[in-house]
């Protein structure tokens, strides 16, 4: 089920591994990434557990960062598992596309690397940037999504994250919910089950009134009210109790 294998070296690149496999798996669902410290369980034999996933996949993420090149002599050790797992995906023919992670990562250079992972200083990389990490796991993930299409099929059957579509999700409302993917023209406001009055858009608004002079309304001993369309006036106002207030008490 580890369509995307995610290799990379502790000390250089682990952060990125872990936002792609968190980018990858909000965008296609979990279970779709095998990044080794969270998709290998205690117990289980990683050597084997790593091999397999590597042949099992579908593309391999090479997470290549600033310092990935220190590591050459790690690199000249054939036990080395950041060489094991890229020449495994060269050997099973599993596509591997180099992820250069921040600004200063350089593109790999045949003569610095053993004679067995040549190959990768051939292969079209993209870039990754810290400063914008949220595009770069989105270009990523359409990268991925292109090259294992069945991905997006699971995407959808499932209802998680796919570009373009819209999901809404609304539970315990009482009362009247209105949801819409575009809006044109006028939009006006409906809210039900309020206690008290609520206005919304032109004119004034007025609370337990009765009708003065002009457009002021009044009741009781005081009251708040509010003229204008939006910017108007707030205004105060203090009369005499109405006697009929006191009826039936």
């Amino acid at each position: 089920m580890n369509e995307i294998f995610i290799n990379y070296r502790t000390g250089d690149g682990e952060k990125t591994a872990a936002l792609l496999r968190q980018g990858l798996s909000h965008r296609f669902g979990p279970g779709h990434a095998f990044h080794a410290s969270q998709s290998i369980i205690p117990g289980e034999s990683w050597p084997e557990r790593l091999l397999v996933a590597v042949r099992r996949s579908s593309v391999l993420l090479a997470v290549i960062g600033p310092d990935w090149m220190s590591f050459r002599s790690c690199l000249e050790n054939p036990e080395d598992w950041v060489r094991k797992e890229i020449e495994e995906a060269f050997t099973c023919e599993v596509p591997v596309v180099p992820v250069l992670d921040g600004r200063k990562t350089s593109r790999l250079s045949k003569a610095d690397l053993p004679p067995t992972l040549r190959r990768l200083a051939d292969l079209q990389s993209i870039a990754f940037e810290s400063g914008d990490t949220d595009m770069c796991v989105a270009r990523i993930s359409e990268l991925m999504a292109d090259l294992i299409p069945s991905l997006n099929q699971h995407a959808t059957e499932t209802g998680t994250s796919v570009p373009g579509s819209v999901t809404n999700s609304i539970g315990a409302v009482h009362g009247t919910a209105v949801q819409s993917r575009a809006f044109s023209g006028d939009v006006g406001t409906v809210i039900k089950g309020a206690q008290g009055p609520v206005h919304t858009g032109n004119g004034n608004i007025y609370s337990h009134s009765r009708h003065v002079s002009g457009d002021r309304h009044f009741s009781g001993d005081g009251m708040t009210y509010f003229e204008g369309d939006h910017h108007g006036a707030i205004q105060h106002r203090f009369t005499e109790r109405d006697a009929h207030e006191d009826k039936g008490r």
